[in-house]
């Protein structure tokens, strides 16, 4: 068993459909172990995109992640990361098949609806920055 996150961007949450979605990745029989609403701050956003936070579009990807609050999400269950990742499809939106939630839903490659944690060491870090002790059950 696997415990993944994921994160309900702004364009999910401002279009109204995080119900969808969630209700999408329960089908599959997956367990819901953490749910909030949060505005993510700049220290939040920072470690969790250290990786481009030097890049130039960096300003672009934080004001989007701030123009409102996230869902942040904690799934359990069989191979949930990887499953979670076929549901969204790929990460460029344009090219996401019908049927998977950005496909369906998403615009490009920042305004995709979603982000998952692409693997079980990533999936752990992310956990522990979007989740207190005690808010997992």
């Amino acid at each position: 068993m696997e415990t993944t996150l994921i994160l309900f961007k702004p364009d999910c949450v401002q279009k109204r459909l995080s119900g969808e979605v969630l209700r999408r990745l329960e089908a599959e029989g997956f367990r819901v172990r953490g749910l909030k609403m949060m505005q993510l701050s700049d220290a939040v956003l920072r470690e969790h995109y250290a990786h481009v936070a030097d890049k130039p579009f960096y300003p672009e990807i934080a004001s989007f992640m701030q123009s409102s609050p996230v869902v942040a999400l904690a799934l359990e269950g069989e191979n949930v990361i990887g499953r979670v990742r076929d549901l969204l499809g790929p990460t460029d939106s344009t090219v996401a098949a019908k049927g998977t939630i950005r496909g369906d839903f998403g615009e490009n490659k920042m305004v995709n609806m979603c982000h998952a944690s692409d693997g079980p060491e990533t999936a752990a870090e992310e956990l522990k920055r979007f989740f207190a002790p005690g808010e997992l059950f």
